[in-house]
């Protein structure tokens, strides 16, 4: 039975995945994502692709033994490429209301690096990586409108100050490419990792509790 380690505090990939049939353990990744970021000095869709492998990488070191003999591991980052810069979380209300006063009324583009690492026996047998981008055109929110969002508390904690699945949902005018992937969690990438090291999706759904 292959299970699935989802190394992600995220509630929006984890309700991703269970609403396409699995039941994840989930591990949160220790790693320190701003020492990343500011060492790599590579594209945009390479920064957030070099944060999930290295999520990936600290949770396949702390997978139980148990799951560890017969599981797949994934791990993702997201971040809002807007003028060129990526977007994370805002972290505080000003944050939020400067991040959503920059994007509204034009667009966006998501990008969420994927790592999956194959664990056998205890032992890594096989990872893929792929960073997948959807682009996301904002409305224009009322200043109101704003900070009533932002008194929410959700954009503070999500990259680029929005979700899909939620509060942000209604600021969104539409989008170009993978829904999934805005909120956290390519299906269609994750099915394309999960092919490269040789894991159908059937095996996956068996082993939803």
């Amino acid at each position: 039975m292959t299970r699935v380690v989802l190394g992600s505090a995220s509630t929006g990939r984890l309700g991703v995945l269970r609403s396409a049939g699995v039941e994840p353990v989930v591990i949160v990744s220790g790693v320190d994502e701003d020492a990343i970021i500011a060492d790599h000095p590579g594209t945009p869709a390479e920064v957030v692709l070099a944060l999930a492998e290295a999520k990936a990488h600290d949770v396949a070191s702390k997978v139980p033994a148990d799951v560890a003999a017969d599981c797949v591991v994934i791990g993702c980052d997201s971040m809002l490429l807007l003028d060129g810069q990526l977007c994370g979380k805002p972290g505080t209300a000003e944050a939020a209301r400067a991040q959503w006063q920059a994007q509204a009324g034009r667009s966006g583009v998501l990008l969420t690096g994927h790592c999956l690492i194959r664990l056998r026996d205890g032992e890594a047998t096989g990872s893929a990586s792929k960073t997948a981008s959807t682009t996301v055109y904002f409305a224009t929110p009322s200043d109101a409108e704003i900070d009533a969002y932002v008194s929410s508390g959700e954009p503070l904690a999500v990259a680029g100050g929005f979700t899909l699945d939620g509060l942000g949902g209604w600021f969104v005018e539409s989008i170009e490419g993978d829904p999934s992937n805005v909120i956290g969690l390519s299906l269609p990438t994750v099915r394309k990792l999960l092919a490269s090291v040789r894991i159908p999706i059937s095996p996956i759904w068996s082993a939803t509790d």
